[in-house]
């Protein structure tokens, strides 16, 4: 029933819930106990009624009151009941009904008459329902000396009156008593929790930091007044500052960490890239060396020339991660998304002339601010991507459009689509899809070159450091990549010369 609420609306509630039950509980014993009391005396009362009522063989009987003098009997009192019989002939009778008015009569044809000697009374007081007139009384009978019967006993309506007015005043005082509660509870138990919303805020804000890449810092901590260890806010304030202290430290030196690869993996590169060049310029070299060499030596230089292009990319592409991640600036010019997607395809069919290549491009020119070269290398991957990756016969095709102020590039290729164990890490850096979406090449030469698995990382980055997102949906014969770069304008297309 609590689950879901708030801690303070559960305080409250519990609170008010165990007041409520308290006060049902003390009512309750107490109407009980004022019951027993009231009727106790009440039958006290009534037994003395016999002995004041007197014998209406020997001693006059109570007076006639009037139903002005209601209760003024003398010799019984109160608002009494006396009957008084001698075999079938009635002596006297007198009552009150529960509206104050005086009963008088001898008839024994009177159906309260007949009630009263039918009843089952004795010397103990016993109930009895005298009908709507008269009510219910607690009634007591005599025989006296000379044969004469007497009945005599007081109304149960002034305890009945007593207790419903004891029911009433304890509602009323309860429900106020409620009402006070729950209006106090609600404010005592919400300056009582500040403290505990000071540090569910500290928390809120530390969870919306970013902290999955870059330098972090936590600054935020809970104030002393909120980590007393005597409380229990403070143990949960003073338990939060040194997580907090231990992530930051953590993040720090993961940070440090990060910022040490990224320099190796750049200086590597760098250093690398000399020797690279210098292997492939004397394997060209050899190669072209006009004097007869073995057949055995020219395979061999013609994979060091191989594998010296292909480690060369791979250095090139670690480089400009390592510079992406560094947050080096890219270069802010004006790109024409429509003219770079136009020339990609055109290369993309050159190079992979068994695959269908379309494109569908606005009439309008889409441009953006950013860096040409390497968001042409964006859509370059994407569609190297297509190609080696796609059986042969399959369409690619290359969409441009415009999303508000988003220009949207759109690669789609009908081939075997990606594992669904696959797409979740798919821009991954050193993830391979050479398991899964077959790597179509003609040559064992060629196949040895697999893919490195940077292509569609450095994808990533590089739309990243354009303030852009890639996203990607595949399913068997449907997969599209699609990229969106911020800040996007139209323009009229030229008319050709």
């Amino acid at each position: 029933m609590l689950e879901g609420m708030s801690l303070r609306r559960k305080l409250v509630a519990s609170i008010v819930a165990l007041f409520i039950l308290v006060t049902i509980t003390t009512g309750v014993v107490s109407l009980l106990v004022t019951r027993h009391a009231l009727s106790v005396q009440l039958d006290r009362r009534v037994a003395q009624t016999v002995t004041r009522a007197g014998d209406p063989g020997t001693a006059p009987a109570p007076p006639r009151p009037t139903a002005g003098e209601r209760g003024l009997g003398r010799g019984i009192g109160g608002d009494f009941l006396y009957l008084a019989y001698r075999d079938d002939k009635i002596l006297r009778f007198t009552a009150f009904t529960t509206s104050g008015d005086l009963v008088d009569a001898t008839n024994s044809n009177n159906q309260v008459i007949h009630t009263l000697r039918t009843a089952p009374l004795s010397e103990r007081p016993s109930t009895v329902d005298l009908g709507p007139e008269l009510g219910s009384y607690r009634l007591v009978r005599a025989e006296r000396p000379h044969g004469a019967t007497v009945i005599t006993g007081l109304p149960l309506q002034p305890m009945v009156d007593t207790l419903d007015n004891i029911i009433l005043v304890t509602a009323l005082v309860g429900g106020a008593g409620i009402l006070v509660l729950a209006g106090g509870t609600a404010a005592l138990v919400q300056i009582n929790l500040r403290p505990l919303d000071r540090v569910a805020a500290l928390a809120d804000r530390v969870s919306r930091t970013p902290l999955h890449q870059g330098e972090v810092d936590l600054p935020d901590r809970v104030p002393a007044r909120d980590t007393d260890r005597r409380t229990e806010v403070g143990q949960v304030g003073a338990a939060l500052n040194e997580l907090l202290d231990h992530v930051g430290a953590s993040l720090h030196a993961r940070y440090e960490s990060e910022t040490k690869l990224r320099r190796f993996v750049a200086d590597a590169s760098h250093e690398l890239r000399t020797p690279l060049a210098s292997i492939r310029g004397y394997a060209e070299l050899s190669r072209r060396e006009s004097e007869p060499v073995p057949e055995g030596i020219r395979h061999a230089l013609s994979r060091i020339d191989s594998e010296s292009a292909r480690m060369a990319h791979l250095v090139e592409d670690l480089l400009l991660l390592a510079r992406l991640d560094a947050g080096r600036p890219l270069a802010s010019d004006t790109v024409d998304v429509t003219r770079l997607v136009i020339d990609t395809v055109s290369d993309a069919r050159a190079a992979g002339p068994d695959h269908r290549w379309q494109m569908c491009l606005p009439e309008d020119v889409v441009e953006i601010t950013g860096d040409g070269s390497r968001l042409t290398q964006v859509v370059v991957n994407l569609l190297a991507n297509a190609r080696v990756h796609t059986p042969t016969g399959t369409t690619v095709t290359t969409t441009v459009r415009t999303e508000a102020d988003h220009a949207v590039i759109t690669v789609v290729d009908d081939g075997p689509g990606i594992p669904a164990d696959l797409l979740p890490r798919v821009f991954t850096r050193f993830t391979r899809g050479d398991e899964s979406r077959a790597r179509l090449t003609e040559t064992p030469e060629e196949r040895t070159g697999a893919s490195t698995g940077l292509g569609l990382s450095i994808v990533a980055a590089v739309v990243a450091a354009h303030h852009g997102d890639v996203h990607v949906h595949s399913t068997p014969g449907n997969t599209v990549f699609t990229v969106r770069l911020p800040h996007a304008v139209t323009a009229p297309s030229e008319a050709p010369d």
